[in-house]
């Protein structure tokens, strides 16, 4: 099957790419909004073609503003995940229209099923289970299915602070993974240190959960925008890597890069070959276009199956 490579760019003079990052970074993912799709001018001037494209659905976002920005991705030759957040669809007959959509208008095949950044169901579905229960995305066809993953719990999920809840729903998933013909990942919230990270993911290998992991990044961007977002989302445990920065007032006002937390992540999987993690998945915090030339300086590339870009549509 033919395969689209992406060429590099060029990377400064002073910068030497890392093999392990290099080979850590093939295939990541990255994260738009239709707002801030909507001032990218070209997006094959930032991302390789080829990129999976999650489509964050915010609450409140027009269903017709989440296909367009569907279609004018596929059409340029990524892999277009968009979220389905359950706590947003009313019914069966919502959902079944979304699948349509995404389908017909812009040949879409996958999606991240997650429960939603809304603390009230808005109808009958609660959580990712729920949507995967109904069978809908298996009767259209999709054949790429991810879920999230929380390395450092869920206060929603589990208010208590334990992962109780969170591990009962990750064994059912894997269970639906094994029966049925869906291909599973798990798609993380970011974080930034990498022992807990590594931790967890091993803790997951040893408790059966074999799905393969696409940790979360948070892409360069203030510090004060990462602290923001980061208590805004319920980021635990690893929040302490910018909260010790944030004492350093030589550093307050400078970007902060995901490069140590990549790069030691990077390191484990090259020691570690059977690793669970086995793709980034970025957020861009700081603005897409910064997050897509710091990825590439560092060596980020793609390749996707050519059924899985515009030819497909």
């Amino acid at each position: 099957m033919a395969l689209l490579q992406f060429k590099k760019k060029d990377t400064p003079a002073d910068r030497k790419v890392s093999p392990q990052v290099e080979a850590f970074l093939k295939d990541y993912s990255i994260e738009v909004m239709p707002r801030t799709a909507e001032k990218v001018e070209n997006f094959r001037d930032l991302l390789p073609e080829g990129t999976r494209v999650y489509i964050a659905h915010i609450d409140g976002t027009p269903i017709d503003d989440m296909v367009a920005t569907a279609r004018r991705l596929a059409e340029d030759g990524y892999a277009v995940m968009p979220h389905f957040p359950a706590r947003v669809i009313k019914d069966q007959a919502m959902l079944a229209d979304w699948i349509a959509r995404y389908q017909g208008e812009a040949g879409v095949d996958q999606a991240l099923l997650l429960a939603g950044g809304v603390a009230q169901p808005k109808g009958q579905f609660e959580s990712s289970i729920n949507l995967l229960e109904t069978g809908l995305f298996d009767k259209a066809g999709f054949k790429r299915l991810h879920v999230a993953g929380h390395p450092e719990g869920n206060r929603d999920i589990d208010p208590d602070g334990s992962m109780k809840n969170v591990d009962e729903a990750l064994a059912w998933k894997q269970k639906f993974n094994d029966t049925t013909d869906a291909e599973m990942a798990l798609a993380t919230q970011f974080c930034f240190e990498a022992d807990p990270v590594i931790k967890w993911a091993d803790a997951l290998h040893d408790a059966g959960i074999t799905l393969p992991i696409h940790i979360g990044v948070a892409g360069p961007a203030k510090l004060q925008t990462l602290i923001k977002f980061s208590i805004a989302c319920g980021v635990g445990a690893s929040l302490r890597v910018l909260q010790k920065r944030a004492k350093d007032v030589t550093k307050l006002l400078l970007p902060f890069e995901p490069t140590q937390f990549v790069a030691d992540l990077a390191a484990h999987k090259a020691a570690n070959p059977n690793f669970n993690i086995t793709n980034v998945h970025f957020f861009p915090l700081g603005g897409i276009k910064t997050n897509a030339t710091w990825a590439i300086e560092n060596g980020g590339s793609s390749t996707v199956p050519a059924s899985q870009t515009k030819d497909h549509v």
